[in-house]
């Protein structure tokens, strides 16, 4: 939820932000010991008495061969176990009956307090851009969009929803940010948006720049700014599908047709990157 920052600390001023709980319609996980901290700081310290808790380490390799089932149980650390520093998946056995059951979040060890371990939330588990080798992950994505964001404020605007979709329609393929935005002053001109394009695509990782500056193998990545509403609608239209309103998260990463055409004929301007990303020039010449 750290995209949602910004725009509570636009309409709250100087109030405090507090994250007190951590949890989800399966279970209760944790609780904030220290309420007041700057949002950025948060970490949950897990309740053992809320299920059982275990914990499936994040590796690139261990996920291909892990999967799900028996190979990855093999693999679970349950909450005494865990190391500090380390990224895992939450697995839980709820009183509720749901055993071993992916929630779907990948937690970092933040510390301890005495021997219980402290979390933060990274990310969701597999919400990625991906178009061949690169693989842009939520936590990625949304530094990127902060970034690129900072952009906006000069003009008294900012990023107030936003989701992505890897377009593959034509060769190359290419990321589509889309943006709604909150406008305070005049419109947003066209060279600050395609700046922002260029912002995002220097934020993104070595493999992504790689495959857009040397291999050619990723096009400009592009911003679709969307009509005030759009994200209303797209969570209307999800609600109405049977999802539940006080569940419903904007999806950071978009697959599915539907959405997708929704996006695209609510799409008021369209913006590339108007250049390579500088930061990637120097990691070409060394290829």
């Amino acid at each position: 939820m750290a995209q949602y920052i910004p725009i509570l600390r636009h309409y709250c001023g100087n109030l405090p932000l507090v994250s007190g709980t951590y949890g989800s319609s399966e279970c209760y996980f944790g609780i904030n010991l220290r309420p007041l901290c700057d949002p950025s700081e948060v970490a949950y310290t897990v309740m053992p008495n809320m299920g059982y808790f275990e914990f499936l380490p994040v590796d690139d390799d261990d996920d291909k061969a892990a999967g799900d089932g028996e190979a990855a149980s093999r693999k679970l650390v349950d909450l005494a176990r865990v190391e500090d520093g380390r990224e895992y998946e939450l697995v839980i056995t709820t009183y509720a009956g749901l055993n071993r059951y992916r929630v779907g979040d990948v937690l970092r060890v933040a510390g301890f307090h005495n021997a219980a371990p402290q979390f933060q939330v990274v990310r969701r588990k597999n919400v990625l851009l991906s178009i061949e080798l690169d693989k842009t992950d939520e936590a990625e994505l949304q530094r990127a969009v902060e970034r690129a964001s900072a952009l906006l404020r000069p003009r008294g605007a900012s990023v107030a929803e936003y989701t992505s979709h890897a377009c593959t329609r034509r060769i190359p393929g290419h990321y589509v940010i889309y943006w709604e935005l909150l406008v305070t002053g005049a419109a947003v001109d066209k060279e600050t948006l395609d700046g922002c394009c260029l912002e995002m695509e220097e934020a993104l990782s070595i493999v992504y720049r790689q495959s857009r500056v040397v291999d050619g193998s990723i096009g400009p990545l592009e911003i679709r700014v969307v009509r005030p509403g759009t994200f209303e609608e797209l969570m209307d239209d999800a609600i109405s599908r049977g999802a539940s309103i006080n569940q419903y998260k904007v999806p950071r990463c978009t697959t599915l047709p539907r959405i997708v055409e929704l996006l695209d004929s609510r799409v008021v301007s369209s913006h590339f990157s108007p250049a390579l990303p500088a930061a990637a020039l120097d990691t070409g010449a060394a290829f």
